[in-house]
């Protein structure tokens, strides 16, 4: 199987190297400049950093082989479906934000050649905030400095991002419950989840945002089995990145590793309370000295009202066609809690049959089916997870309950809160495994009592009577 996938990568492989450049001739920007394309080293990062991450997910033991082969699978739907946004131009209709990190990213790669229009460019766009877009900016600019400016590329790295989730997803769920079904369908369902899948296989910081937070998730539980460097360095890079990629992600995903170090994700001993207090204090450390508390300051600072929430809420919701609560107010503590539910009805649900009037709205139906029909086992996993797992599940439990609720909050378009679900859906997933999975198995235990009754019954029938029958 693994001969089979392989062969296949790299027959994908050599067709995008073959056949997208004499689809995609060399073209003008908007902004003019000429792009001189070239898929060969496009497909050769990709393929480089597929490399590393099939290693590590190969190298997991007795679940190696099936990560190796979900990795592999997911990575090759995601190259197919980029490739497909590349070539026929969609990134306007499926993710206009790409051809923002496109063009800043170019100019941040000829400012860092010391080009210094351009780095003005650059800058100008860092300075504006643009919720800690610029680690985006950084990311196409390093790739543009590898291969040139090619947005092909972007998406193709994008799309490791997104097949090494799944991946983490599935050691995120086994180092919880310790049950492989759980693990295997969770990771099965980030892997090929169609949203997931889409916006991970563009030019769009929704990938690598994702990637990180599991990242940081999967070694927070690590370190809260045995203090290791290699984590602690793990753990501080991916939340840097995050706080490059989207701010107000960090600030929560901090918050709940805090506070999962102070609940402690096993039972407190005085060694675990050590070891914990040890990890919170270099990780703290790390983040200071590499100037987190001014960036903190300032972005709080700038955006860390409700007024400023509102006057972004409210832009959102005045879109014609997908905007929604163009009435409401977030603006004071009563205002904000009020919006809260019906907030959190849009971020997890929409949009609505009723809402689907384009053709982009009515794509997302199909999968919007299944999401709903997977409620009830995420409610129940939900349950499960917390009655029975609270300590090892506290850093995902924070985590996703702050930015549903800072989500239904602050979002105020049906588009925005469908794409923004990615960020919850990787660890909703989760619980809609456990859902399943205690579904199947009350199912399996009512099996085997009814086959045990029906073998005690037959045991007590008198040999006579079976024969007289």
């Amino acid at each position: 199987m693994n001969t089979v996938l392989v062969s296949l990568y790299l027959v994908i492989c050599a067709a995008i190297v073959a056949l997208v450049p004499l689809m995609v001739m060399p073209y003008v920007e908007d902004y003019g400049v000429v792009t001189v394309f070239d898929s060969a080293q496009s497909v050769l990062l990709c393929t480089a950093l597929a490399s590393v991450a099939g290693i590590y997910a190969y190298k997991q033991g007795m679940n190696g082989p099936f990560l190796f082969k979900l990795f592999l699978a997911a990575l090759m739907v995601r190259m197919l479906v980029g490739t497909v946004i590349f070539v026929f131009r969609g990134q306007d209709f499926f993710g206009g934000d790409a051809i923002t990190y496109d063009f800043y990213g170019f100019a941040q790669w000829n400012g860092w050649a010391g080009d210094r229009y351009w780095q003005a460019v650059a800058n100008r766009f860092v300075r504006s905030g643009a919720a800690g877009g610029w680690g985006m900016v950084y990311l196409v600019a390093a790739i543009y400095g590898i291969v040139g400016q090619n947005m092909l590329a972007v998406q193709l790295v994008n799309s490791v991002f997104g097949a090494a989730t799944g991946v983490l997803v599935f050691l995120c769920a086994l180092h919880v419950f310790d049950n492989l079904r759980v693990a295997r369908l969770a990771a099965l369902a980030v892997a090929f989840y169609p949203s997931l899948v889409l916006w991970s296989s563009q030019g769009l910081k929704d990938g690598p945002i994702v990637f990180f937070l599991t990242l940081s998730i999967l070694a927070t539980l690590k370190l809260g089995d045995k203090l290791s460097l290699k984590y602690i360095v793990i753990l501080t890079c991916s939340l840097l990145s995050l706080l490059s990629l989207r701010f107000y992600v960090f600030y929560m995903i901090c918050v709940a590793i805090g506070g999962a170090f102070i609940i402690g994700l096993r039972s407190i001993t005085t060694t675990s309370f050590l070891r914990q207090l040890a990890a919170f204090c270099v990780l703290g450390l790390a983040l200071t000295y590499v100037g987190f508390t001014r960036s903190a300051s300032i972005q709080l600072e700038r955006f860390g009202n409700l007024e400023a929430v509102q006057r972004s809420r409210q832009d959102a919701a005045r879109s014609a066609d997908s905007g929604f609560g163009k009435d409401i107010d977030v603006s004071s503590a009563s205002g904000a809690l009020s919006t809260i539910p019906i907030g959190l009805v849009y971020l997890l649900f929409a949009p609505f049959p009723w809402q689907v009037i384009s053709l982009r709205q009515s794509i997302t139906l199909p999968e919007m089916i299944v999401w709903w029909a997977s409620f009830p086992m995420l409610i129940l996993g939900l349950w499960f997870s917390i009655r029975y797992r609270l300590r090892l599940m506290s850093p995902i439990l924070i985590f996703t309950a702050m930015l549903s609720l800072g989500y239904s909050v602050f979002q105020g378009n049906v588009g925005t809160a469908y794409r923004q679900r990615a960020q919850l859906l990787v660890f909703y997933f989760i619980f809609v495994a456990v859902g399943y999975v205690l579904m199947l198995e009350k199912r399996e235990a009512k099996r085997k009592r009814d086959l045990a009754e029906r073998e005690a019954v037959a045991a007590r029938v008198p040999v006579s009577a079976l024969s007289r029958r």
